[in-house]
This record gives structure tokens, sequence and C-alpha cells, in this order.
């Protein structure tokens, strides 16, 4: 089983013939709407992938809560440790660009009222993956990581967006996952350099560090693995690395190695690339089996 505990947004996405600048206007034709959110993207993509999947986070008593929530009650996900508060739900601004870059602001909302104790230490056992990320309070992610850690849960942290944690929060985790970025951040926070086997020195933790167009690499007790990025033509980058995470976390659980369940998520984040959207982009686990 896998416990996702994070945010949940709704997404506007915006067409653009390219990212504005500070102070620039840009028109696109059209906006979309469809949920979104780091924690109920991942929490999407470990479902379609197969996992049993419990969220936990918060939204708001607004219009915008339903529609957040479409997806995940349609894949089946267990949203009865989701909070309902009197704050707007999460939103997130998106613009696209032809090349599928994109640049996203967010309005956490209904995100920070979040709270650790929405999830009971019957679920934080040894059968659980506990899946992180950081767009809801830091302070109960590390509530949580410590009583994780307490009842044998694996935990997997997303340093999305990076933010200081306190490092025996970090050196609690059996996995840290972030992006080239985030591990420049975390580097300069701890002193190393941002390659993941200086990570995992640093903290004594499994550590992927994903390098989009150039694949990823990993650091284990075993050594240093790297792979090459799933060969495609990019339509659109938005919930790309919540698709890793989501289907690494699910390949982990059902018992994969951590060099099978890195392949699988590598292609499935490669897939979600090719379509448009963020949660709708996010492959089913026939679609991932037929690309692998």
């Amino acid at each position: 089983m896998i416990v996702v505990f994070g945010s949940v947004n709704l997404d506007l996405i915006f067409r653009l013939p390219r990212i504005p600048a500070p102070g620039e206007t840009i028109l696109g034709p059209a906006t979309d709407q469809e949920p979104g959110g780091k924690g109920a993207n991942q929490a999407l993509a470990a479902a379609r992938d197969g996992a049993r999947v419990v969220m936990a986070g918060a939204v708001g008593q607004d219009a915008l809560a339903d529609a957040a929530l479409a997806l995940l009650r349609q894949e089946g996900v267990d949203l009865t440790r989701l909070a309902r508060v009197p704050a707007s739900t999460g939103c997130a601004a998106i613009g696209v660009d032809p090349a599928g870059r994109n640049a996203i602001m967010v309005g956490s909302g209904a995100n920070l009222h979040a709270r650790a104790d929405q999830v009971e230490d019957a679920l934080l056992g040894p059968g659980t993956t506990l899946l992180l990320q950081m767009e809801v309070p830091v302070e109960e992610n590390v509530a949580l990581i410590a009583r994780a850690r307490a009842r044998g849960a694996r935990i997997v942290l997303n340093l999305a967006p990076a933010a200081p944690l306190p490092a025996e929060a970090l050196r609690a985790l059996d996995l840290l996952l972030v992006n080239e970025p985030e591990a420049e951040w975390i580097g300069a926070h701890l002193g190393t350099a941002a390659d993941a086997a200086a990570l995992r020195g640093a903290l004594g933790i499994d550590v992927v560090r994903t390098l989009g167009g150039d694949g990823l690499e990993t650091a284990t007790a075993a050594g240093v693995l790297r792979l090459p990025a799933h060969p495609i033509h990019p339509l659109d980058t938005t919930a790309a690395g919540d698709c890793f995470a989501g289907v690494l976390a699910a390949s982990l659980d059902r018992g994969l190695a951590l060099p099978h369940a890195l392949r699988r998520a590598n292609v499935a984040a490669g897939l979600a690339c090719t379509r448009p959207g963020s949660q709708r982009s996010l492959p089913t686990a026939p679609e991932t089996d037929a690309a692998l």
C-alpha cells in the first residue's frame, strides 16, 4: 500500500508561444482546467500503475475541490484521510511553451492546512510506502517521517519544491528523489556536490537524481547507476516528475528491485511528456508495459 501525504490543486493550464518575462503579458488561445498538485499527481500515477493508494491532504469547501479530486475518485484512490477545511482549494497557473517547457505559479490555500495526524499509526507499518513532497507544511512532513520511521514504513521524499528539512529527517528517509535544481539546492545546503553519489555520502541514504533529457542517476550502497532518458518527442513536461515519483513508489511497493523500478518510472515519465496536461497525461500500467 502507498500512503501519499501531499498537495491537491486545481490546475489552470495556458498554452503560450513562449514563457513570459517579468512584467510581460503573453496571449494564448485558450485555458485548460484539470486536477493537479504534486501529492495528487503522484497518488494518481501510482494508482494508474496498479498500486493501492491512500491520499492524505486538504482541500477547501469551495467549488474547486470536487474538480480537483475528480480523477483521484475515478481511479479508486482512498480519500477518507483527506480533510475539507475553511480555505481555498490549492490552485496552480501553468504556462506551457511549444517546446513543452513550463512555468508554474501556485496558490497553496488548503494545502497549508494538511496535518500529519490525518494519517493514523496503523497505516505506517512495514507494508506501507510513504510518499511525500514539499507543498504541505514542512513541520508536518517532519512529524510524519519520524512516525513512519519508528513503525517501519518505507519513506520516499520528493524534495519538490526544494525547502529546508532537518538533517535528522533527511537521514531517516529510505530514498530521496531530486531533479537537477533541487539537487543543486540541497547540495549547497549540505555543503557538498550535487551529484547523487555526493548527496548519498552526505546523508547515508539512497538518492535518485533525475536529469531531464539526460535520464537519471541513482546512488546506493551498491554504487552508482545511470539510465538514459526514454526516447520521446516532448509535448508537455508538466507532471512528468510526479509521474516518475508515483510509478517509482508503486514499483518499489510491489517488490521490484530499485534498478527495475527506476526503468519503469523512467519510461512512464517519458510517456507523460508526450501528452498535454497534468493528471490526464499520466499513463496506465498497460501503457507503460507496452512501452517497456
